[in-house]
């Protein structure tokens, strides 16, 4: 039983047991959540387009469940210990979006292939491809393969024409590889702030990637898959429409960092906030200041600091002042905040947030009604 478990099962389902959840504690709205997740499955269907949204955001075979059941064809992990613990948790139909290549990581992949239907990963050099081919065939596993093309960030996947062909042979040569498809993941382009801009970088960028696709498309190698996308443009590529399947993470949370960009052209709404970090005020000896026992350890920093969602005087803002701690400021100096009073943050990058708690309050209102694990949390090899 972890720690989550022990101080707060006994309140599962009780009214009013928000307030009691010890803090600083990961807190996710169920209904939030829920309909954020129905209405990215009900956009993709939309425009015929598969959703296969990203388990990195949460790590959570729960909320990876509720996706698949809203219509989602499976999963995309990062990491190899991400789709091994979700793997664990009976997900299938998952998507490895970066490459693996170390000897053990090969062994451990071509054991989830011999037992996970519909696996798939990343491949971005022809060495990988026989490396991978070889272990599954050891295995006896097979392993669907797609070519990671870079859209210019330099991280990982092919850089030209050229390189993308020789790999879609490499990968074609390998009997234990099923070609399947190219990754094209803009991470750079999904935060620009104005949704005009983004549209005009997108629309460049995937003119860039169809000279991938018309080139392997006349040497025999056509992409029955293109997967990527993410929150910032999954409106824009389904209005592109060369993508094929949509890698959509945050969406189901909603951070800081996407609240600040304008996710939609304004004609529909953008994906509700769903995830935030309760915490209570320790220290209270002065007008318009408060210190709250979430500091640098209860969430990411490096989008800054959190909004203030519920709790605190309207234009009061949260400081860091620590690793434990957080200071709340009043502007106007005119409340006086109590000591053990509650707040409600919004989470400045979801991501790297929520892999510092092993569980989610999941509530309703003022009521907790479950506590998921973070199933992958810390899985990061």
């Amino acid at each position: 039983m972890n720690d989550d478990l022990r101080l707060h099962e006994h309140l599962i389902g009780k009214p009013g047991s928000r307030r009691q959840i010890n803090t600083p504690a990961l807190v996710l709205d169920l209904d939030a959540l829920d309909r954020n997740i129905a209405a990215m499955a009900q956009l993709a269907q939309q425009y015929g387009v598969s959703l296969r949204p990203h388990a990195k955001t949460h790590k959570s075979v729960d909320i990876a469940r509720r996706q698949i059941e809203a219509g989602a064809v499976g999963i995309c992990c990062t990491k190899l210990g991400e789709a091994e613990a979700l793997a664990e948790g009976g997900i299938t139909n998952i998507l490895l979006t970066s490459p693996v290549v170390t000897a053990p990581g090969l062994a451990r992949l071509a054991s989830l292939a011999a037992k996970v239907p519909g696996l798939g990963v990343v491949i971005d050099h022809p060495d990988n491809a026989e490396a991978l081919g070889q272990a599954m065939k050891r295995a006896g596993a097979t392993l669907d393969a797609f070519i990671d093309i870079d859209p210019g960030m330099h991280r990982t996947g092919v850089r030209t024409v050229d390189d993308a062909l020789e790999l879609a042979g490499a990968i074609t040569a390998q009997n234990a590889l099923r070609y399947r498809g190219v990754q094209f993941y803009c991470g750079v382009h999904q935060h620009i702030e104005t949704y005009d801009e983004r549209r005009q970088a997108i629309r460049e960028r995937t003119a860039y990637l169809q000279t991938f696709l018309t080139a392997l498309g006349q040497a025999g190698f056509a992409a029955e898959i293109v997967t990527g996308s993410g929150t910032g443009t999954h409106r824009i590529d389904l209005e592109i429409g060369t993508m094929t399947e949509l890698q959509a993470g945050s969406y189901i949370f909603m951070d800081r960092e996407y609240n600040d960009c304008e996710l939609t052209d304004g004609n529909s709404p953008p994906p509700e906030t769903s995830l935030f970090i309760d915490t209570t005020v320790v220290s209270a000896n002065g007008p318009g200041i408060a210190t709250v026992d979430a500091g640098m350890k209860a969430m990411a920093t490096d989008a800054g600091e959190p909004p203030i969602i519920a709790g605190a005087a309207r234009g009061a803002t949260y400081q860091f002042m620590g690793d434990e701690h957080g200071l709340i400021l009043d502007p106007d100096e005119a409340s006086t905040m109590q000591t053990g009073a509650r707040l409600s943050l919004a989470v400045p990058h979801c991501d790297p947030t929520v892999n510092l708690y092993d569980s989610y309050h999941v509530v309703r209102g003022d009521t907790l009604l479950h506590i998921w694990l973070v199933s992958a949390r810390g899985r990061s090899r």
